[in-house]
Parts: C-alpha cells; structure tokens; sequence
C-alpha cells in the first residue's frame, strides 16, 4: 500500500529521482507541472502512493506512417519519491508501457494540414463570468474556431499530433470587442408645415430624418413625422371635396388601322398625309429602315375623379375643369438586335515564345436594330480575349539584344578640374582617362527570321527601337588609360678620353679625336631616338689607339750604390686602349715607354720634403683664347737641413708646380637627329610582298627616315665630315605600318511611323518621319571613311482619306400625330392639329463623306445625335411666329443694348390675339455684354530651367562640367484669367500665354581650388636614401556640388603633400685638404730648427663632379665624421733625425668584427738618420672593435612613394618607388659601394605599377520630356522632368547633383462639367394631382478645379468638346414622372440626402467594421381621416469610405436638456440614458473604498493621482497611488491593473480570453480628459535637465577650444614631418 506505478516518458526519466524528500503531494505536484502537463489519464492520489500518467515518448519504426510503436518508462514508486522493485507494486494494475502509434516523416507534410473553421459570433464575457453592468464604450468578447488535422485529399480527420509535427497548432480562441448597442440617431424636427388646409379642419407636418441606423441591437428608429391639427379659418359655403386626377401615360401601342374600302375623297386628312410621305420618302431613309426601324405608337391615360377620403368617383362629380389630353403620339418600344458572334478572329501574336506577352484575339457581332423608344440598349459589339498562335510551323518569336559601338578615344580632359592648367593643352594628356560608346537595341534573331520568310542572305543588323529590349543596358562610358610618355633621362657627362682615332681598325687620315660620354638612365618611349646625343668629340692631334698607363713610380733608388743623394724612380706602367681597358702590352709597342723619373734621397743632413701630391683636377675642360686648363701638385718641408755639409730646402715657389693640361681647343662635336617621320611604305619591297603574299593584308613593313646632322656646340650645323663616323645615328630604320580600318555603320533603321491622324505637328508643322544608322567602328590608318549621313528624315505623307468617323443627320420627317381613329373624339381632331412626334435619319459616314459602317461611328464618333423628338402641328386658332433672329452687334463692350427679332407667320398676321405683345413677344433685349478680364498669377514659382539648345545624340558622352548646366535661366509663374464675374476663362483672353516668366540663375558648381605644387625640398639625407617633399594648399572651398577637397585637417585646412625617395650619392660632396702649411715651431733652436711645432691647413666642402672637386658648398653638407684634421701637432726633426712619410691608410678589417682581430698601417723613411741612431716604429696595430673601427654592413629598404603620376596625367597607372641603403652597423648610412663589395643580396623589388583613382565626375541623363500636366485643367496642374544617374561619381570627382526632377505649372485651363440643374415642381397639366412630369436642365459649369465646390454656369458653347456625361454617367435624364398628391393624399417624402460617412468607433478609434451612410422618407398627410391609410417611413442604408468617429453627449442643464453629436449636430438617440443630468448617478455597489469616487458613467472611479486595481471579475478593489511601487506577480490571481487600451480582434494574441495583461500603466490624462497636474512637473523637470546639460557641454567645448587655440598659435612656425597624404586616414 506504500508503492504505486510511476509512469514517465524515457527522455524525462531523470527527472523522477529529484527532490525524494519531497511531500507526496508537492512531489506529485511538481511531477504534473514537470513532466505530465499531456497526462492522457488524470490524477489519482491514494493514501499512501502517487499515480502521475506520463507522456508517451517518440513514435519510432521502420515504415512511415500507421504501423509505428512508442513506449514509455514505468517504474514503482514510493509516496515520498524514492523508487523500487517492481516487485512492490501490484502487477495487475502496472500501465501499459508500449502502443502502437502513426509515425510521421517528413513527406507526410504534403498530405496533412491544419484545417481552420471560420471565427464564431463574438460572445461577451460577461456570459462566461456572469459580471453584467451598463455598456459604455463596448464589452470584451471571445471568439472561438475549429482547429482540426486533416488529411488535404479529402479533408478526412486525422491525430493532431501529425500536423503538430511540422507546426503548432493554430490557436482556437482569440479576444475581441462587441460594440454597445447603438440607438437610432435622427435629426432634429423641421419647423411645422403650413396648414394642409385654408379653412376647415387640417394638418400640419414636421419631419426628420434618419442620420444613423439603429446597430447591435440598438433601438429602433423613431417616427419621423409628426401631426398635428389646425383651424385656419372657417370655410365660408360648401367646402370642395373632389379633385380631378391624371394617372400615367400606359405602354406604347400600335395604331390598328382599319382595312375598309373606303372612297379617296372620305379619306381622312391624316391618311392623306401619311400616303404623300410614303411616296416622297427618300432612297437614303428607306436603306435604313432596317437598321433603325422606327414606329410612331400612341399612349394613353386614364383621368378620373376623387374625393378627398381617397375613393373615385364619376367625372360629372368635377364639371368645372376641362379634361387634358388622354392621347399622346410615341415611339415603340423596341429593344436593340443584333446577330449572333463572329468566329475568333486571328491571335495578335504569331510567333512562339513563353517569355512573350500573349496576344489577343477579337471576334463581333452586327447590329441588326437599334433600341428606340426607351428599349434595352445594345450590348457589346466587340469582345477580346489572350491567346497563343495554334498549329504547327509557328515562326519564334523576335528577340532583341543590346549591341555598343566601339568606345570612342579615350579623353582625359573630362578628368580635369576647372583650375587645371592642363586643360588648354589637351594634346599631351595621359593617364586616366574616360571613353564612351552608344547603345543601340538589334533584332538578335534577324537572320534566322529572314531566312524562315524570304532565304534571304545575311545582313548587319539594324537598329531597332530601344524600347524593344529588355534587361540591363550596358554601360556607356568607362575608364580607360593613355600610356604615357616617358621621358629619357641621361648620366652625366663622363670624362674626356684620350685622343684617339676614330676607328683603331682604320689609320687612314691622321685624325683623332677626344670623346666623353653618358648614358641613358631611363629609357624613353619610343626608343633611343628621342634622347638628346649621347658622345660628344673634340678634333685633336697624334691620336693614337693604345697608350701607356702610369700605375705608380717605384721607390727612388739612389745613384752608384749611395744610401742617399740624387736617384731615379722606375715607372709600373700597363698598356691600355682609348676607352681606359688594359690590353696586351705588345699593343702598345709602338707607343714612347714612360721614361724614369729624377729623384733625391735626402741624406741626413739634407732638407726631407714630402712627396709631390696628386695633380689637380683641370680647370677647364677645354683650352681657348682667355682660358688655358692648368693642374697644380705640391709638396711640404719635413725636416729641415743641418746648418752645415746638408742640401738646403727650396724656396716657397719650388714647393708647388704648374702643368697645362686639356690643351685641345674648345670645339666640340656631337650628332644631332630629328624626329622620326612616318612609316611609309618601302618602295623597294612593295612589289616583293604583293607578288609573294596570296591573301589580302592590309599590314606591312615599311620605312622611317629622320634627318641625322653635324652639330658645332655654341655655332650650330657643320658639314657631316666634321663629327666623327662611327657615332653617327641611323637615319633610316625599318617599321610596321598600321593596318587600315574601314568604317562600319549599321544599315538604315525603318523609319518611324507617321501619326495616323491628319492633324499638323507643333506650330503647324508637317509631321517628319525619320530613320537612322549607328556608326559601329570608325575608320583609322588611311581606311574607308564614314559617311557624313547618319540620320534622314522626310515630310509624312498626308493620307488622301483621313481616318475618322462622324455622324450625319438627315432632315427631320413630318409631325406624326395619334390616329385619327383613336382621337377623333378629342380637341382639334377635325383639324389634323396638335401634339405629335417627328423622326429622322442618321447615317455614319467618314470624314470625307463616304457612307461608313454604324458600328464604327458608335466606337470612334461622338454621342449619336437624337432620332425623335416631339412636335406641334398649329391649330387654325394657333399663332405662328419664325424663329428668333441673332442678337444685333454691340458697339462696344458695356455699352448700349442688343435686340433680337421674329415676326409673325401666315394668317397669324391678321389674328388680334397674335397681335398681343405680351402673350407673343416680337423682340428682345438684353444689355450688351461687359467682356472684362483680370489677368493675376496663381501658385508658387517653378524650379529655375536652362533653355533648352539643340537635342543632341542621347549617345554624346556628357560629363556634369561639360555640358551647360548651369547660368541663367528661367522660372515660371501661371496665370489665371477671370471675367468681370470673377468667372475662370482662357488665359488668352487675357492677351496672356499662360506664364510670367522671371530671370534666375542656376549657380555654377565651383571646384575645390588649390595652390600650385610647391617645389621639391633638399632631399632630407645628404648620404644615402631620404625623402623629398612638395605640398598643396588650400586656396577656396567648394560650393554649389563642386569637386569635393581631400579631407580636411583639424584646422579645417586641406594639405595635400607628395613625398618621393631621394638619393644623395655620399660622394657628393667631399672634403677637400689643401697642402699642410710650414711648420710653426714651439721651442725654436735657432741652430737646429726643429723640435715641438704645428701645421695647419685648409678644408672645405666641395662638391664632386665627374672632372673633379668644383665648387665649394657648405660644410653641413659633407660627412663630418670624416672631415681630415686642419691642425696637427708634432714633432719637427732635426738635422739627422729620422723621417718618416705620412702613414697610409688603415688596412681594412675583417669580417665578422669579433675583436679579435688588428688592423695596421705603414710608413717608410724619407731621411734616414745619421749613424747609430734608428728611425722611429713605422708600423701601428690596433684591434678591430665593433662600431669603433669595424663595421658590418647591411641593405636597408625604405617605405613606398606615393603614387607618382606622369606631369600629364590626372590619375591612373602611375609608379611607386622605394630606395636602397647601405647602413652600418652603428645605424649611420654610407656609400652603396661598402655593401656592393660584400656582395650582399638584394631580394626587393624597387619599382612597382600603382593606381591613383579617377576623379569621374557624374553621369548624368537627359532631362526627359517634360511629362503629361498632372490635372488636365484647373489651378493645381503641374509638369514634371526627370534625369538619373547614369553613372556615379569616383574618387574626387564632381558629385551628383540633388537636383534630379524639375517642375513648371501647366497653363491654367478652366474645367467645365456638364452639371444638372435642380428638379423643377411636379406638373400636371390642367389638373390638381395626379401623375405628372418633372424638369431639369444639363448645364455646362465651370471651375478652377481647386475641389471646394464653387463653380459657375457658362455657355453651353464652352462644354461642346466634352462628352454628355455627369459624373461619368453618360445616360441623360432631364425629366422624369412625379406624382402630385390629390388633397387628402397621405404620401412618402423625397428620399433626404445621404448622411456623412461614420464608422462604428471606440474611443476614437475604428472597429473593423464598413463604415455605412444612411438617408430616409419621412411620411406627409393632409386630412387628420387618412393618417391610418398613411405608408410606413422608409430608410436605406449603403457603404462608403473612411468614415468619421462621431461621439454623443448631453448638452445643456437639468431645465433643458438635449443630445448633442461631435460635429455640434443636435440629435435624438445616441447619448446613453444613464448619463442624462438630472438622473440618479449612483453607483451599484456603493464607492466606499478609498480615494474613489462615482463618475458621470456611473461608475467607481479613482481620485486624481491614483490609479484602479481591480479583481479578476473587473470590480474595484483598490486605489493604488502613482507610481506604482509594486507590480502585482503573476502567482496573484485575485488583483488586475486597469488597462483603457481597446482590444483590437483582428491582431493575434497568446493570452487567454477574459484576462487583462499583468502590466500597469501611468495615465497623463484624467477622467475629465485633462492632463494630470504630475505631468506638468515632469515636462518642468526634463525642460530644465536640457538647458543645464546643453549649458554645460557650450562651457566645455569653449575651453577646450581656448586651449586648442593656443597650442596652435604657439606652435604655428612648426612644419610637421609629414608623409605623403593619399586619402587614407590611417595616415
């Protein structure tokens, strides 16, 4: 008894086993809500153990579908949660843990769906929770549906759990809102009516009526009349009773006419006439018999007599009035025939194509008669329908494919900006560029279409309309790039070689010459022949080919074995030839050897000089008249001589010697070549190639020649024979010719269609039809040219006959009467006179008069004209009179009178009632007409608009800058004409053409302008790679769209810098030593001289040139690190000391520097000295110290450049470069040639292509025709042009304008309408009631078309062009029956107009429901004995559109009282009864909580400043204040926060029916509609939070500003070190 079964599905096993302490109840408790939600069973507690039936776990199997097998996890547990054997729990009752199940895949979704019911009738809450109360704005509701699975063959039911499979199951229940019933709501009543009666006893009537029905049960409508009795005299005699009352006209019928055989004298007048007009008719009626086939009938009315309580009685009863006509002739009512359908006619579409729009496909039917007298009109003669071509054999259909010409020479000026100074030489432009081509539109398939219908040969496309095809149209323009020229660059001169002949193999003439060459560092674009010479020669003497080459003297060897004296130095020579290269010795054989040279070894006594130095360089390359090249060598005093038995020094002179040098005269010689001309055809070759080449080439080899001459520097052309030969230029060189191109142009286009009417173009114009062709590829290299005509036109042919149809009237027939068998009774039988109907025939003919088909004047002519209408044939007592002559001309506009005249006919001039002015007027006047016109502008100014020049080809490339669009232009203003009674007419009658134009201007776009490039600074290293700098400045913004700056500084200043490697060659510039001075000794021993002393020289800076140090340059720009010393101490020998040389050079160190290795250096002895004593170390060591006097050396590569462009081009391929240093180890840059030397590797690539982006401005598209005007009359019409962007801007181009539509007013036109006039009394002829007519007239308004309403009537002139039609309805009604009540009659009223549009609303906010209008009849009695007898009132209702939300209250104070609608419309219904002042407002149950209160509604309210809590049955529990400190939980179920929102049914909600959302809300407004006092304070609150915190950020940027002043102006002389700026902000 302690253990039961615990079921739990296989995935939620583990959750069984949690919290097994807890209570048995909570455990089950937290079971259900954990696992057991879709318990199939429900739940049994027992005493001591706990049954939970689980869900069952996942349908499983092998087959989809029935057949399937799912279990779950049963296991026996113990009432506190733990589990056991199975063995404790009863087997018998043990669940079963497996059934079978229907398996879902994923294919079932096709088959099974969720099949939704329709939305039952709102049911209110109130049914469900019992709560009732008084409706007041409307009541919750619940709507419910079918939700059930279903298989979709058949719609049979299936398990839910399928479809849930796949998704969710729908929601059965949704909230909605039942309206409050609403009463039926009338108007106030009309003022009483006047007595029904003069005397006697009446009634008098007040009416109302209906202005919105009764809905959701609301209450009936009340009765809209109400009587009342009146007395306005008494009758003096006997009262009338009777009245005479006319019934309706009956059907029309056909006169019977009687077959007697009666004498031709007895016949009647009628039959007489009716036999003439048989016998006269014309041929033309007699056709159309058929067609139109009308009938004179008659009709026929009954008139009786009837008393005033309703009943008839005879007509002796109502002697005194004479009866009206009882006949009247009339049409036969015939309806319209016409025959049965035509078979389809051929489908529009005659290829096959699905992507094509089908076709369509006609068929008619022939009218047979039309309609006459009120008979049903003809229905439609024409019917269509789409199709597709049937059978076999249909052709496809046409396709069409964009095609483009070629792209046009690329242009770089479009790139240009309006400052650039390029653009007056476009001739050298490169670089980016644009280039544009046209886009026209083929048939694609036009050849397989020729050949299908005609096998006719193959053809170019032509071009189509572009209309005709579809998809992307390819681009127009696109970048393109000019190569641009590269310019040569040369070395430098080299130096002057040694006089040689000009060719070594060639002695001939004894002339030689000296020569100097550069070489070409960057070759230019076309080759060598556009550098500038390359060898330069001088004439010289004894040239020779070989020479001997002094390495160095050997030491000097003194003469016959003497340790010191006089001596001689042997020369080391080698053999090298002109260009310095050394040869085989033998070469030189012929060559004087270099002789030894004299020297002293001084002895120990003797003066010790130095060695003499280098010679100098020349100074001059070239020897003139006023200038001889000199070089100069010296040599210094080391040791001076013993006073006794030594040789003495030389003077100051012989320590220096001077040697001419560049002997040869200043006349050189160089090659000078022209361009080269144009590659011509080879004229030696010609007929070689055409005789050995079998196919057509229009490309061979030819020839270019350029002039090559002798050029005498600083004299100009020599003879040829004064420059050397071998360097002479060729002159002739072999070249391909460019092939020739021919013009291709499409064929002609068709030309276009001419209009199918025959009205002239614009300003009467012919209309011009046209056709053209696209040039595809233009001719180029001597090809067949273009033809000059690409377009044609020509006048369109008038057509002889213009299409058109129109119709024509034919003469009316003779006044038809009623027989005179039927109305040989009546007055004016006997005379054949009196009322009758007329006829007459139409015809449809052309516009040039030929007979046409009816059919095709019912579809293209104007409303057909009239066919009867009724007539008067006078009685011999009846006065004839012509017709009224036109008005008499005015003499001028208000002044004076018209008149108009008719005079009397026949006898009627001798009858005396005709004579009666009165009754027959014979003139008329009328003051002559005040034609006065006011001419005012109307509407605001249009878009300023550029006139419009030529139209040009919509292909021309047309880049905004380029084309006008900008400068002077024109808006415009229209103009309204009124007439002297403010009537709107023509503008034309105000002498105006509809405009006020006004002078504007469009402002030019300006670029942004800036400075020039500044130069380029000193590279920023005088040794190895740096960079140099040149800079743009900001000069003027750009305004009105210009190019846009490069992004701005934070001075709002634009920079623009370009920064390029530099290369200072180290051994630019160098240190230049002049010979150490005499020795200035100390401690002078005036015997010895010699001892402590200090020499000092000379150094500068020198720049280094090829021919040597020039000139002198500051010394910053030389390395100071190896600047030579200027002053040196030491010691003077004396007499018989030892001399020693300067020391050499330190020998290099090895690599790597590791210290442990020495570097030394030597020097020899000058004079030795005397015996016994020795010459001081000639040799010194020291250790190779890293960085000290070791270095290791490495390649160091620098950053890229900024792109750098052609001085031509805008953008494009440019290059980027980067520099290679050599950098020793301690950081510091040397000369490249200590790395070269190491052969280290170079790995980098220096030069690499780079884009600058093009500056495209935009692209823009004709302005398009100026569209249709918006309204085709009145004030507001406007016309509208638009543009797009056929490409957007790049780069910095110029941006796209706002700009992209323009509008102009239309001219204004009047809009006149055809209008009816108001309805006219009911008549009835000569009689009190009965059956009568009334009137109404069609007239022709106008109006400014403004829509408020106001519009005039006109002459019917003016509405001539209009169709008959009102509203769009062309069925004309200008009379129609009425009924005159009879006195005594109690009758229904005119149908009132309808009520304004209102919808069924909430608070303001509509329901979905279709708003209605409503109009009704109201019912009129006359004796107080027929009200019983009286009809019941009518209302209808109809739906309309956008309805107004109209709210009822009670209006005025408990003495009076009334109902009052929104619109300020008194009212009956609509306001609820309990809000009636003066009633009881008590609420039900009493408001005893606090701070509540009964409001108006009658209902529990809070006070100001809290809001409603209230219970789940929607009753008041308590007043919260607010804010709401605490939110109720969702675990409260017995509180609920109020919530105004209104429930909208038709959005989705998730929350269950009847219960309110658990949030709550501030309410700003209170239940008068006021704002709430608190809200007031937090608008105060927020206003001053604003102003402090905008207070405070205006304080703190102006500090900050301050300071950033400051620091700018401080610091204002600084140039920063910058890089190149390309745009990105990286940088």
């Amino acid at each position: 008894t302690h253990f039961d079964w615990l079921i739990a599905s296989q995935p939620n096993s583990n959750m069984v086993t949690k919290n097994l302490s807890m209570h048995r109840s909570a455990l089950c408790h937290y079971l259900l809500k954990a696992s057991f939600k879709a318990a199939s069973f429900p739940l049994r507690l027992c005493t001591n153990l706990c049954v939970l039936p689980g869900p069952w776990g996942r349908c499983m199997g092998s087959e989809c579908g029935p057949g399937g097998s799912q279990s779950r996890a049963v296991w026996c547990a113990h009432v506190e949660g733990w589990t056991t054997l199975h063995t404790n729990c009863l087997q018998s009752t043990r669940p079963a843990n497996q059934q079978s199940c229907f398996r879902v895949c994923d294919w079932h979704k096709d088959l099974y769906d969720w099949q939704l019911g329709e939305w039952n009738q709102c049911v209110p809450v109130s049914l469900r929770t019992g709560r009732t109360g008084v409706c007041l704005q409307g009541e919750e509701g619940i709507q419910t549906r079918e939700v059930n699975c279903v298989l979709k063959a058949d719609s049979s039911a299936a398990d839910d759990a399928i479809c849930e499979y796949f998704e969710p199951k729908p929601r059965q229940e949704q909230a909605c809102l039942i309206p409050c019933p609403q009463d039926c709501v009338v108007t106030e009543f009309t003022p009483w009516t006047t007595c029904s009666k003069t005397c006697g006893l009446g009634l008098q009537n007040r009416v109302r009526s209906v202005m919105a029905p009764p809905l959701f049960g609301g209450l009936p409508c009340p009765n809209l009349t109400d009587f009342q009795t009146c007395v306005p005299r008494a009758c003096e005699g006997r009262e009338t009773v009777f009245s005479l009352k006319v019934g309706g006209w009956s059907e029309s019928r056909q006169a019977r006419r009687r077959k007697s055989k009666e004498r031709k004298g007895n016949r009647d007048p009628e039959m007489r006439e009716l036999i003439k007009s048989k016998r006269n008719r014309n041929k033309l009626n007699r056709l159309e018999d058929n067609l139109w086939n009308m009938e004179i009938g008659y009709q026929s009315r009954q008139v009786v007599c009837v008393h005033r309580n309703g009943s008839t009685v005879s007509l002796s009863q109502c002697p005194h009035w004479s009866l009206p006509e009882t006949f009247q002739s009339c049409l036969m009512t015939k309806d319209c025939v016409v025959s049965e359908w035509s078979v389809w006619g051929s489908c529009s579409k005659t290829c096959s194509d699905p992507s094509v729009p089908q076709g369509t496909r006609s068929r008619s039917r022939q009218l047979i008669r039309l309609a006459s007298g009120g008979g049903s009109e003809c229905p439609q003669l024409e019917e269509s329908q789409a199709c597709e071509p049937e059978g076999d054999g249909v052709p496809p259909c046409a396709t069409y494919a964009w095609r483009t010409t070629q792209w046009s020479e690329c242009r770089v000026d479009a790139l240009l900006s309006q400052q650039d100074r390029r653009r007056g030489n476009q001739t050298g432009l490169c670089g980016g560029g644009v280039q544009s081509r046209e886009v026209y539109c083929i048939q694609a398939n036009a050849e397989l279409l020729s050949y299908i219908y005609s096998n006719k040969d193959k053809q170019a496309s032509k071009p189509v309309d572009v209309q005709l095809c579809k998809g992307t149209t390819p681009s127009t323009t696109q970048l393109c790039h000019i190569p641009c020229p590269v310019e040569c660059e040369v070395s430098l001169w080299g130096a002057w070689g040694p006089c040689t002949f000009e060719n070594c193999n060639e002695r001939v003439v004894k002339k030689g010459f000296k020569f100097r060459r550069r070489t070409i560092t960057n070759y230019p674009t076309g080759g060598e022949g556009n550098c500038p010479h390359l060898v330069e020669a001088i004439p010289c003497d004894d040239p020779s080919c070989f020479s001997w080459q002094l390495v160095k003297l050997e030491e000097c060897i003194p003469e016959e074995d003497m340790d010191c004296g006089e001596g001689t130095q042997n020369p080391q020579v080698r053999c090298v030839n002109s260009q310095g290269i050394e040869v085989e010795k033998e070469m030189c054989a012929e060559e004087v050897y270099p002789s030894s040279v004299a020297c002293v070894v001084p002895c120990p006594k003797d003066c010790a000089l130095s060695l003499w130095t280098e010679w100098s360089t020349c100074s001059q390359t070239c020897s003139s008249k006023t200038a001889e090249g000199k070089q100069m060598r010296t040599r210094a005093i080391l040791a001076y001589n013993a006073g006794e038995g030594g040789s003495g020094c030389p003077n100051t002179s012989a320590l220096q010697e001077v040697r001419n040098c560049n002997e040869h005269p200043c006349i050189v010689y160089h090659w000078q070549t022209g361009p080269w001309g144009q590659c011509v055809e080879d004229t030696t070759t010609s007929t070689l190639n055409s005789s050995s080449s079998a196919e057509k080439s229009t490309c061979t080899m030819g020839v270019q020649t350029r002039k090559v001459i002798c050029i005498k520097v600083n004299v100009g052309q020599v003879p040829p024979k004064k420059c050397p030969e071998a360097p002479r230029p060729e002159s002739v060189r072999p070249c391909l010719l460019p092939c020739k191109r021919d013009c291709i142009v499409t064929p002609f286009s068709e030309w276009t269609e001419c209009p199918t009417s025959c009205e002239t173009g614009a300003n009467g114009q012919k209309n011009k039809q046209f056709r053209y062709r696209m040039i595809i590829q233009m001719s180029a290299n001597g090809g067949q040219e273009c033809p000059d005509v690409l377009y044609e036109e020509k006048d369109c042919a008038t057509p002889s006959v213009c299409p058109g149809y129109r119709w024509k009237t034919h003469k009316w027939r003779k006044c038809q009467l009623v027989p005179w068998s039927i109305r040989r009774d009546s007055k004016g039988a006997q005379e054949n006179c009196g009322a009758g109907v007329q006829t007459r025939a139409i015809s449809c003919r052309q516009l040039d008069g030929t007979v046409a088909d009816v059919f095709q004047c019912l579809k293209f002519a104007s409303s057909m004209p009239v066919m009867s209408q009724p007539c008067q044939l006078l009685c011999r007592d009846d006065c004839q009179l012509s017709n009224w002559s036109k008005f008499s001309p005015c003499t001028s506009d208000c002044v004076g009178v018209r008149t108009r005249r008719r005079a009397l006919v026949g006898k009627s001039k001798k009858k005396d009632k005709c004579k009666n002015g009165q009754m027959y007027p014979l003139s008329e006047t009328q003051y002559c007409p005040c034609d006065k016109y006011n001419a005012q502008p109307v509407g605001n100014w249009s878009d300023c608009i550029l006139p419009e020049g030529r139209v040009e080809s919509a292909v021309v490339m047309k880049v905004q800058g380029d084309v006008k669009e900008c400068g002077q232009g024109y808006r415009y203003q229209a103009m309204v004409c009124y007439d002297q009674d403010n009537k709107l007419v023509e503008t034309s009658r105000c002498n105006s053409h509809g405009y006020i134009e006004e002078a504007c201007i469009v402002p030019c776009p300006s670029d942004c302008k800036l400075s020039e490039w500044s130069n380029w600074s000193r590279c920023s290293k005088s040794c190895g790679s740096g960079v140099k700098v040149r800079s743009k400045w900001l000069r003027e913004k750009p305004y009105n769209g210009g190019r846009p700056c490069p992004k701005l500084d934070h001075l709002n200043q634009v920079n623009v810098y370009e920064v390029v490697p530099c290369v200072s060659d180290c051994s630019q510039y160098i240190w230049v030593a002049e010979p150490w001075s005499v020795w200035k000794v100390s401690n002078v021993d005036l015997k010895e001289n010699c001892g402590e002393g200090v020499q000092t020289r000379r150094v500068r800076c020198m720049l280094n040139t090829v021919d040597g140090p020039s000139d002198a340059v500051e010394d910053y720009l030389c390395d100071p690190e190896e600047m030579p010393q200027g002053t040196r101490e030491n010691r003077l020998p004396c007499p018989e000391d030892c001399v020693l040389s300067d020391w050499s050079p330190w020998t290099q160190c090895d690599l790597p520097c590791s210290g442990k290795r020495d570097r030394e250096r030597t020097a020899f002895a000058l004079r030795l000295p005397k015996e016994g004593e020795d010459c001081p170390v000639s040799m010194q060591t020291e250790p190779c110290l890293l960085n000290r006097n070791c270095f290791h050396y490495s390649y160091n590569i620098t950053d890229w450049s900024t792109c750098q462009l052609s001085a031509n081009a805008v953008c494009g391929i440019g290059l980027k470069t980067r520099m290679l240093d050599c950098v020793r180890s301690d950081g510091k840059s040397v000369d490249l040639k200590y790395c070269e030397e190491l052969r280290l590797e170079k790995k980098w690539q220096m030069n690499a292509s780079c884009t600058v982006e093009c500056p495209v401005n935009c692209l823009l598209s004709d302005w398009s025709a100026w569209s249709d005007c918006s309204q085709t009359c009145g004030l507001e019409g406007k016309m509208w042009r638009r543009r797009t962007v056929v490409e957007a801007s790049q780069g910095d181009g110029r941006p796209c304008p706002s700009q992209m539509e323009q509008w102009k007013p239309c001219p204004v036109r009047p809009c006149y309408r055809w209008q009816y006039g108001p309805w006219s009394e009911c008549r009835v002829e000569e009689v009190v009631c009965g059956v009568g007519l009334r009137f109404r007239n069609l007239s022709c308004f106008v109006s400014d078309g403004s829509g408020d309403g106001k519009s005039s009537i006109v002459e019917e002139e003016l509405c001539a062009g209009l169709e008959q039609a009102v509203d769009g309805d062309q069925n004309i009604i200008l009379e129609e029956t009425c009924t005159l009540p009879c006195p005594g009659d109690c009758y229904l009223m005119e149908w009132s107009d309808w009520s304004p549009c209102q919808s069924v609303c909430v608070k303001g906010q509509r329901l979905d429901f279709t708003p209605v209008q409503v109009r009704s009849r109201a019912v009129i009695a006359q004796e107080p004995e027929n009200i019983a007898q009286c009809p019941d009132q009518e209302w209808q209702t109809r739906p309309c559109s956008i309805g107004e939300c109209y709210e009822y209250q009670w209006m005025g104070s408990p003495q009076l009282i009334w109902c009052q609608r929104s619109d300020a419309i008194n009212v009956t219904g609509g306001c609820p009864p309990v809000l009636l002042p003066g009633t009881d407002q008590s609420c039900d149950p009493p408001c005893d909580k606090p701070q509540t209160f009964c409001s108006e509604e009658g209902v529990c309210m809070c006070k100001e400043g809290y809001t409603e809590v209230l219970t789940a049955e929607g009753m008041l529990e308590q007043c919260t204040p607010i804010p709401v400190l605490e939110i109720p939980t969702a675990v409260d179920k017995k509180s609920d926060v109020k919530t105004s929102r209104a429930i909208n049914p038709t959005l989705p909600t998730t929350e269950q029916p009847g219960r309110v959302g658990r949030t709550w809300y501030l309410q700003p407004f209170g239940p008068d509609g006021k704002l709430k006092t608190w809200v007031y304070g937090v608008a105060a609150g927020v206003f001053v939070l604003l102003v402090f915190i905008v207070s405070m950020i205006y304080l703190i940027s102006t500090i900050l500003l301050a300071n950033t002043v400051t620091e700018l102006s401080s610091n204002n002389r600084l140039k920063p070190l910058t890089l190149a700026y390309d745009g990105d902000a990286d940088m």
